[in-house]
């Protein structure tokens, strides 16, 4: 009986096949029931009992033995390794994709760049947030509708943390920590308890900026944003300050820029007034400037901020702020970027 084994091994050593039909068939020439090694485990029954200690376990090596080696002809033939079944090395091999940056980020980086270039650094800070860095440092009154439920992300109470509803939280910080001069911008996400549609989103992203310094003007700010807005949107572009009000800038400014689709001249884009609206913007409250240890006699400054998706939506015309959120790759694939 071991000699049988013995010769059955050799046998399963030199095997050689050229498909995986020949395989199959092997698998059920030796490991079939009725199989080769199935008959030897039938013969097993009659050999006396002190042989069946050896004899057993080297029935055992060999069912192992001739499953590994049928295992190793179907794996050669399914990875391809083997060449005898006509595979062509050199033909070329299939392509893979390519993906390529968010919308999101390309546009975030271009901000940056922009501002990089007037001497903005960039700078960033934590996103869940205690209410005074948001709201009390901010000039928000104990009332505002911000601080509710309705519009906020509340984690705990008494004392109130929370998820940032914008990164002016972060001009707190560094306002606290710094004397001027001081001109920083800040990127980074935002939540705000929003219902999700094709012009709004629970959570989205804004840059946000800050100068503070001696003698820093009005005029100064819309020097810097009109840089900004021919920088991003092209050279022939024009911007127009509209009066607003926000707690922490006074006076405050909504600013648009003339419509880069229809060069100003009204379509449904810009709903026929020739004019986008893409940002905030003011002259910091002295209230904020005395809230952060900062002599407001001294010195002045301004702030601004944007939404990333507000400006995507416009640069790229896309009409669904949810695509940006969904990952599908053909809407993806259709923004490419030289960074």
């Amino acid at each position: 009986m071991l000699n049988k084994i013995e010769n059955l091994k050799n046998e399963l050593s030199a095997l050689n096949v050229s498909g995986m039909n020949e395989v199959e068939e092997l698998r059920i020439k030796y490991l079939s029931k009725k199989g080769i090694i199935g008959k030897f485990f039938d013969e097993f029954k009659t050999i006396p009992p002190e042989q069946k200690r050896a004899i057993g376990a080297a029935l055992n090596e060999l069912k192992q033995f001739a499953t590994d080696k049928i295992n190793s002809l179907k794996e050669s033939f399914e990875s391809g390794d083997n060449d005898a079944h006509g595979l062509d090395l050199t033909l070329p091999g299939e392509p893979l994709s390519i993906g390529t940056r968010h919308p999101l980020s390309i546009v975030r980086k271009e901000i940056i760049d922009i501002f990089s270039r007037l001497g903005f650094v960039v700078l960033e800070g934590p996103e869940i947030e205690d209410d005074w860095h948001v709201f009390s440092a901010l000039n928000f009154p104990p009332e505002h509708p911000a601080r509710d439920m309705q519009d906020t992300f509340f984690i705990e109470k008494n004392p109130d943390v929370l998820l940032r509803t914008h990164t002016s939280s972060v001009q707190v910080r560094v306002m606290e920590k710094e004397q001027p001069p001081i001109r920083a911008i800040f990127p980074g996400r935002v939540f705000r308890n929003e219902a999700i549609s094709a012009r709004a989103h629970c959570i989205f992203h804004q840059v946000e900026g800050l100068y503070v310094d001696e003698n820093v003007s009005f005029a100064d700010m819309k020097q810097t944003l009109l840089y900004f807005a021919r920088e991003m949107f092209g050279e022939k572009s024009e911007i127009r300050l509209r009066p607003s009000y926000f707690p922490f800038t006074e006076p405050s400014a909504e600013m648009d820029v003339s419509c880069s689709i229809c060069s100003g001249k009204g379509c449904n884009v810009c709903k026929y007034t020739g004019w986008l609206e893409i940002l905030g913007c003011g002259m910091v409250d002295p209230n904020v400037l005395d809230f952060c240890n900062i002599d407001n006699k001294k010195y002045t400054g301004f702030a601004f901020g944007m939404g990333i998706e507000r400006i995507t939506m416009l640069k790229y015309g896309v009409k669904d702020l949810r695509l940006f959120f969904e990952n599908d790759v053909r809407f993806l694939k259709q923004f490419h970027s030289a960074f």
